[in-house]
């Protein structure tokens, strides 16, 4: 039961946003802000290619921005599409590199795997020297092809030979990016943008998050997750049992209970990488419009790129700013920023003024009756006239029904200005649903079911993040009942998080479960 008065607390800070539009850059020459883009496989570099293409006539029109890109995948094949294009930006304000990881052989990667603790103890000093670590990867594994699908298990340790060995081309990589962010003079936001589903994308980004953002930036920079949902056109690796490791590993990075629950026992390094909170991207709605896989990415592709570039970043500036105030906790000032409950995946969607706009949540695979975000807003871009006012107005409506929002949501218009055919000039409807839980999410429960139905050894491969510790997160603890963390050397490694919590039940028990095993 909620608090009356901590409802009136949150009552009044919504108010704010609403009314007094706290959030927004109201200076007629607003500071800009500069979008930087890591992306992860092959739904990254597709990302990052698709946002050179489209960038608008103001991209890196104003002297203290920059863009800065890194296209990391196993193997080089989607990697050329970006270097393709990467001379449509300014060379003196654009830096767009790309890295394609080798696939090692099977002695060489179990040589790099059996080293992984003197890597882990150079990183981090106080790393515990597990003696019975052994590599997370069976000795019978077979080493998938460039260009074949990799496990995410198998992603991790080949970004890992890459990162730590030899003369460190993927260290020194996110060193140059990082260099160049930091080159910026004005607000900069780093994206990193990767498939959810699927194996090389989701295994490695688990791994670069923590480097790039504990390690590089020392948690100075706005670190902002966007993870592309699969759909039903998907190859069946992308929707099989992986994407439920997937997700518990960003619930358990994002959500700061279960996080602590995390640091308590590995310490800092495993601190939340996405300090700036984490962008879910359904692709539903695309493909039931499109039926055609290519397409249905592109669009999404699209409707991103225009998110996170118009107005020389604006709209997802001003959304950081919602997402900070929606989600901070009433005793938190809304400077701070925020650290999010089990309510981080924060939905991103899009729709036309002529679609059917009367089921959304289904659109964007929201479980009905599971969520109701306290606040939102509905950015459009159009031409100003009062026929697509009163469409809007009817769009707010009827996305108010759907989602029943504490406050109704607001309208950000802005108007084209100009008639040239640009890439960006196309009128368009986007938002961010804020405050999803997981066990919000039709997909959640989808591969939870794919995952039940695999044996122990497939169950392994899904994993990622944590293994070098001996932890397979999605699986419950062997020697503290009623926790999750299966050790994979028959020790004590664990999590302080609730294997319930990690199911998706009894949710609302977590914070008292966690007491308990903190006071024992």
């Amino acid at each position: 039961m909620v608090d009356p008065q901590e409802m009136q607390r949150i009552k009044k800070r919504l108010e704010a946003l609403k009314r007094g539009s706290v959030h927004r850059i109201k200076d007629q020459d607003p500071m800009p802000s500069s979008v930087h883009i890591i992306g992860v496989g092959k739904a990254g570099a597709e990302f990052i290619a698709q946002t050179i293409v489209q960038a608008p006539d103001d991209f890196l029109s104003d002297d203290r921005q920059r863009f800065t890109a890194l296209a990391v995948d196993i193997g080089d094949r989607d990697l050329q599409a970006v270097r393709d294009v990467a001379d449509k930006l300014p060379s003196d304000k654009a830096t767009v590199r790309t890295i394609a990881l080798p696939v090692p052989s099977r002695d060489e990667l179990f040589g790099s795997l059996r080293r992984y603790r003197e890597y882990l103890k150079l990183e981090y000093p106080r790393y515990y020297w597990n003696p019975n670590y052994e590599p997370w990867l069976p000795d019978t594994i077979a080493i998938p092809e460039a260009g074949e699908h990799f496990p995410r298990a198998i992603a991790k340790a080949i970004y890992g030979k890459a990162y730590y060995e030899g003369d460190r081309p993927l260290d020194r990589e996110l060193e140059l990016f990082t260099n160049s962010v930091d080159a910026t003079t004005c607000q900069s936001i780093v994206c990193i943008v990767f498939g959810l589903g699927g194996g090389t994308g989701s295994g490695i980004v688990m791994d670069l998050a923590r480097h790039l953002t504990n390690v590089k930036f020392g948690r100075r920079a706005l670190v902002l997750g966007v993870g592309i949902a699969p759909c039903e056109g998907d190859p069946n690796y992308h929707n099989n049992g992986s994407l439920f490791p997937t997700i518990n590993e960003l619930d358990c990075m994002l959500d700061q209970e279960k996080n602590q629950g995390v640091v308590q026992v590995w310490g800092d390094l495993y601190r939340n990488p996405f300090t700036a909170g984490f962008l879910m991207v359904p692709q539903k709605s695309a493909w039931q419009e499109t039926g055609d896989l290519g397409a249905t990415n592109h669009k999404v592709d699209r409707e991103l790129a225009k998110f996170l570039t118009r107005d020389r970043g604006l709209d997802l500036y001003e959304t950081l700013r919602l997402l900070n105030w929606v989600g901070a906790p009433p005793s938190q000032h809304m400077a701070a920023r925020s650290q999010y409950g089990a309510r981080w995946a924060h939905m991103f969607g899009f729709t036309t003024l002529e679609s059917d706009n009367s089921n959304i949540p289904d659109r964007l695979g929201i479980r009905a009756g599971t969520f109701n975000p306290d606040f939102f807003e509905i950015r459009a871009s159009t031409p100003p006239t009062a026929a697509l006012r009163a469409q809007l107005e009817d769009l707010a409506a009827k996305m108010n029904a759907s989602f029943a929002p504490m406050l109704e949501p607001e309208i950000a218009r802005s108007f084209m200005e100009g008639s040239s055919p640009t890439a960006n000039s196309e009128p368009y409807v986007q938002f961010v649903i804020p405050g999803a839980t997981k066990t919000a999410l039709d997909i959640f429960y989808e591969a939870r079911l794919a995952y039940d139905l695999q044996t122990w050894d497939e169950k392994l491969l899904q994993h990622s993040w944590l293994l070098e510790l001996g932890v397979m997160l999605s699986e419950p603890a062997i020697r503290f009942e009623g926790m999750a963390g299966e050790c994979l050397w028959g020790c004590a490694c664990w999590v302080v998080v609730p294997y319930s919590a990690i199911r998706g039940e009894d949710l609302e028990e977590v914070r008292l479960k966690l007491e308990e095993v903190v006071k024992a």
